[in-house]
């Protein structure tokens, strides 16, 4: 048996969106932000701030948890809703799940600034059912995370 087995690499977005089409509840947009890779990923990557402003339904998240890449986040919502998240933060990822949501954000660089895409989904039984529903419902407001990030992005670049 030979050991040149061909390997593709793919890039953070790349990844998240095979992710996307893997689960069947999750909705996925991606845009590019004209911004250098560490500008995007520092606003990103700071889970705490940057969660309840891009996702209106949460109004605290708090990171109770790290050891190394892996972080567990606590998220409240504006109804009293509570989640618990298993998280992987890296540069460029971010994968989060809790018992019955998904998430998560990648960044890549971009000859015209940075590709970024956002994840969000539901991990729930029967839910390939619902998902035409889901997606008329939802994918408005994956874009409008989208579009918050770069808004959040702009700002900090201001001096």
């Amino acid at each position: 048996m030979s050991q040149d087995w061909p390997v593709a690499e793919l890039d953070p977005v790349r990844r998240l969106r095979v992710m996307a089409a893997a689960n069947p509840g999750a909705m996925f947009g991606e845009t590019v932000i004209p911004a250098r890779f560490e500008q995007v990923w520092a606003v990103a990557g700071d889970l705490e701030v940057e969660l309840p402003r891009l996702i209106h339904d949460i109004r605290s998240a708090r990171v109770t948890v790290r050891d190394g890449d892996r972080l567990e986040v606590r998220a409240r919502g504006h109804l009293g809703q509570r989640a618990r998240f298993d998280v992987v933060l890296r540069p460029g990822w971010c994968w989060m799940q809790s018992r019955y949501l998904l998430g998560g954000m990648a960044a890549a660089p971009h000859p015209d600034g940075t590709r970024f895409a956002f994840l969000g989904g539901l991990r729930l039984p029967g839910i390939r059912v619902l998902h035409p529903l889901l997606e008329r419902v939802a994918q408005p407001l994956v874009d409008g995370a989208l579009h918050r990030l770069e808004l959040d992005v702009r700002r900090h670049l201001q001096p």
